[in-house]
């Protein structure tokens, strides 16, 4: 049975109106109303009708949109992760106004070269390339020659890459907490080593350096998984004495701190400021709401897929590297 703009109302109990608001990008409903509608749409795997037959000949065609679980942060369940599953709803909606199909495929990095063999591919394929090494970059990029690679980059090689600024959004986290009067500040690191997070450590040090501020031993953690759940997280452990304000690499690492540090009576913003990064709609359902930096995962997407047309339209195609700029976003957590 092929879903309609109706079913998709019905599910989210919503109007068709607010459904096609949500898939159209425009303005009218709540940020919490539209990520539900995309979220529902990728579940269910729901493809807008075309505008006409005519359309959809010259269409994208079918993309491939290939996931490659780890035991970082891009693991089986990776559509729980708020950012991914927004990735893949604007994935889907930006494929089906291009009159395409977006299929996903995943494979574990375990097994990387016999999937990769055994797997029939379109004709182009986007690859989310959160955990991947340089050598499994290299391997994809060598049996499927009309890839663009979202969500990691790699100076030394030559491919399609679309992914955020990582080392201007932490320069800007950086700027604006020392703007905000920190001095004594401490950084929550993932335990999960990736080009994202690497990039994103160098761009907060050289803010701070370039105040002559450093991060002290003492005030640099690594934390274990991004999850949004604050049970792990021991705010005891860290030391006697926290810095007056903390940047987390991530959103889910944020959250978990500022839960733990009101569960130990720390009060934030008075005792313990927090940034994250990301802008995850999470960080706007807790109490105080979490000051972050902005990634536009929509922008991504288009931007992923523009890319991907032009190796398929033509023949002399240079592989292209976008760092999408990200924003700072004010809230009441610094």
């Amino acid at each position: 049975m092929t879903l309609k703009m109706s079913d998709i109302a019905k599910i989210a109990n919503v109007s068709k109106s607010a459904v096609s608001i949500a898939i159209n990008g425009k303005d009218g409903i709540s940020e919490e109303t539209r990520q539900k509608i995309l979220r529902i749409i990728s579940e269910q795997g729901y493809t807008p009708l075309r505008k006409s037959r005519k359309d959809a000949s010259q269409g994208i065609g079918e993309i491939t949109f290939l996931v490659v679980t780890t035991s970082g942060v891009v693991q089986d369940d990776y559509r729980s992760l708020p950012f991914f599953n927004r990735l893949i709803s604007a994935l889907s909606v930006d494929t089906s106004r291009l009159n395409g199909t977006l299929r996903t495929v995943t494979i574990s990095a375990d097994n990387l070269a016999d999937r990769l063999d055994k797997t029939v591919f379109s004709n182009g394929v986007l690859v989310l390339g959160t955990d991947l090494t340089k050598n499994q970059l290299l391997l994809i990029k060598k049996r499927l020659p009309k890839a663009v690679f979202l969500d990691t980059y790699f100076e030394d090689v030559v491919a399609d890459f679309v992914t955020m600024d990582n080392y201007q959004g932490a320069q800007l986290a950086g700027s604006y907490i020392l703007e905000k009067g920190y001095h004594n500040i401490g950084y929550f690191a993932s335990e999960n080593l990736m080009s994202n997070f690497n990039e994103r450590r160098r761009g907060f040090r050289e803010a701070l350096q370039s105040k002559g501020i450093k991060i002290e031993n003492d005030n640099f953690y690594f934390i274990p998984q991004t999850k949004l759940d604050p049970k792990g997280l021991d705010l005891r452990k860290l030391g006697s004495t926290l810095p007056e304000a903390i940047f987390c690499e991530d959103d889910y690492i944020a959250i978990r701190l500022i839960k733990a540090a009101q569960k130990e009576g720390i009060r934030v913003p008075e005792d313990l400021a927090v940034m994250g990064f990301d802008d995850i709609f999470e960080g706007t359902l807790i109490s105080p709401e979490l000051s972050t930096i902005h990634v536009p995962i929509d922008q991504i997407a288009r931007q992923a897929l523009t890319q991907l047309q032009g190796q398929l339209i033509n023949d002399d195609w240079n592989p292209q590297k976008t760092l999408v700029a990200t924003t700072l976003v004010r809230r009441e957590s610094l």
